[in-house]
């Protein structure tokens, strides 16, 4: 019995506009993809009899609407390959949160099989399956961490990855149906709506602080009068790249350990239509942490970095420092962090800078 196993990377969007609607009803889009080191582990084996999937205690609903099952069809219609296969994902990616967890799955599961396959098809080939799956599919099934991806997603540029950087995730109980924030996009916009024309060039995405510019969410304007919740850790998050922001150029000085020559730019942003908002923040240098305070925690004990978020039950802080304090937050392996009443929960990963390899055994 052979097997091939990878980690499914997740995905962020550092910036993503919504172009013209298709007379099929689908949108055009442009994004620039970043892949994190969090991701599902999955395994597949092949010379086995029968078709399995097994999610574990996650329930992804019916087998056939699932996005992994999905590819490996597309791969033995395609291939007459394999005949049988047993599919198994440790989930670690939240679902429906603008993450790309079932994408990453689904590109997971193209590259354990081409990797088995007696005879692999070609990268273009089996980005020709992995296209109709998604958006999200094509670009997830590449080993590039960072690429520029526009129409559906199935047009891409490889660009060289960005230095890894700190990234805190948060997570929601429920994420944004995509459907409906298109939905709310188009309604938004009406008939007439022509995004602005721009011109990319590598050099503008080359660093963190050119990055920071160009960094919007086209579904932000339409999700966040939906979700106040979501708006609220955005804000709060923005406050938190404001002060970080102030601490590295403090008095027009770089801050004492500027990382990166000078690439120190703060981002936080929607990933995907939602409902995950995301913070991303130097390795080196300022150091975000986040407290989280059960109820009765005195009101007035507000962080020396003066940025805090509040409601009627709990309190969140943020704290910008130059210490070498621990992450209250952190957990590198993605375990989700309790985040308390207000219904969020802050994990800690990191950008991708290379995309992991599949190994094969049997």
């Amino acid at each position: 019995m052979r097997e091939a196993h990878v980690l499914a990377q997740a995905k962020i969007n550092l910036f993503l506009r919504v172009l013209a609607r298709e007379a099929s009803g689908y949108h055009q889009l442009e994004t620039l993809f970043q892949r994190l080191e969090l991701g599902d582990d999955v395994r597949v084996r092949v010379d086995v009899s029968g078709r399995s999937l097994d999610c574990g205690r996650v329930d992804l609903g019916p087998v056939e609407r699932n996005l992994a099952w999905r590819a490996a069809e597309a791969y033995a219609a395609a291939t007459g390959w394999p005949g049988g296969w047993a599919i198994e994902i440790d989930k670690r990616i939240p679902v429906g949160g603008g993450l790309g967890g079932g994408s990453a799955d689904a590109g997971a599961v193209l590259r354990c099989l081409n990797a088995l396959a007696p005879r692999p098809l070609s990268a273009g080939e089996l980005l020709a399956l992995a296209a109709p799956l998604g958006a999200d599919v094509p670009v997830l099934t590449t080993e590039a961490p960072l690429a520029l991806g526009w129409g559906r997603g199935e047009r891409m540029l490889a660009l060289p990855p960005l230095p890894a950087r700190r990234v805190h995730l948060a997570l929601f109980g429920a994420g944004v149906s995509t459907a409906e924030a298109y939905g709310a996009l188009a309604t938004a916009r009406g008939e007439e709506s022509r995004p602005r024309p721009i011109l990319w060039t590598p050099d503008r995405l080359a660093r963190w602080d050119d990055v920071a510019l160009v960094a919007t969410n086209d579904f932000e304007a339409v999700v966040f009068p939906l979700r106040e919740d979501v708006a609220a850790v955005r804000e709060m998050f923005a406050q938190v790249t404001r002060r970080v922001d102030a601490l590295h150029h403090a008095d027009g000085e770089p801050a004492r350990r500027d990382p990166a020559g000078g690439d120190t730019a703060p981002i936080t942003l929607m990933s995907g239509s939602g409902a995950t908002v995301f913070l991303l923040t130097p390795l080196d240098g300022v150091e975000v942490v986040f407290e989280v305070r059960g109820p009765g925690a005195p009101d007035d004990e507000e962080d020396e970095a003066g940025s805090d978020a509040r409601d009627d039950d709990a309190l969140v802080t943020s704290e910008a420092s130059t210490d070498d304090a621990e992450d209250a937050s952190r957990d590198d392996d993605g375990d989700v962090e309790d985040g308390g009443p207000r219904g969020f929960a802050i994990v800690q990963t990191r950008t991708a800078t290379r995309v992991a390899p599949v190994s094969v055994s049997g």
